[in-house]
């Protein structure tokens, strides 16, 4: 790697910052003063200090955020803002990008990092990873509608989707309801109901695996995951 991003990403600044660090004088590479910010290094093997201090270098980032209605799930677009223009460069430096995505109006959990294989394998199609929704439909969602749900609904492009459980938590004018599903077609609770004939007007995602959304993020809010949650996650992608 790269020695100008080792110490951006471990929080010594912009790469421009980090450069003004190395003309000072003030980095060392197994007790060599250092000043090209090209030079490559090993972050496991090579002993690098600023002002004397070793630099405790991480790799990977792994943030929970409540995703707000009106910002995409990307890393740049040109109209509309995104999950990444809501975090500080802390985090930016790490070229983070959201695990799965969730539409635009959709509010809820997004897990937000830079390891790849992790995000990976937790949205390969193989792993059947549950994604647990809270709704607000327009109509009387009913039984038959649960169990049309765990035989599979065909959408409109006639594709049928894999087996969902739906809970109805209160059924009226408009419903209340959370459903399970194990993959991620575009709209695809959405285009569920719709199959019913009904509207969903209201779509927020609780769970994705084992990790919930924290209560207590408000939206827009995010947090870096637990080591408890980090676990929880890299043990239920091996199985």
């Amino acid at each position: 790697m790269r020695l100008d991003k080792l110490l951006a990403n471990s929080g010594y600044g912009s790469r421009k910052e980090v450069k003004l660090l190395l003309k000072q004088g003030a980095v060392s590479v197994g007790g060599e003063t250092v000043r090209d910010p090209k030079l490559h290094v090993d972050p496991d093997a090579d002993s690098v200090t600023v002002f004397g201090d070793p630099v405790d270098y991480r790799e990977f980032v792994y943030i929970m955020m409540n995703k707000p209605p009106g910002v995409v799930s990307a890393t740049d677009d040109n109209r509309d803002r995104t999950v990444i223009d809501l975090l500080p460069d802390e985090y930016r430096r790490f070229e983070p990008f959201p695990a799965g995505r969730l539409d635009k109006d959709t509010e809820g959990l997004l897990l937000i990092t830079n390891d790849g294989k992790l995000a990976h394998e937790l949205l390969s199609p193989k792993r059947h990873v549950g994604k647990t929704y809270y709704a607000k439909v327009d109509g009387e969602v009913t039984a038959a509608d649960a169990e049309a749900f765990t035989a599979g609904v065909e959408l409109e492009d006639g594709y049928v989707t894999k087996p969902a459980v739906l809970e109805i938590l209160s059924a009226g004018p408009v419903s209340d309801i959370e459903l399970t599903i194990t993959e991620g077609k575009f709209h695809q609770v959405k285009r569920m109901f719709e199959s019913r004939g009904k509207q969903v007007v209201y779509l927020k995602r609780l769970t994705m695996g084992p990790l919930r959304l924290d209560p207590e993020l408000a939206l827009g809010g995010f947090r870096e995951l637990t080591d408890e949650e980090l676990n929880e996650l890299k043990s239920h992608k091996k199985g």
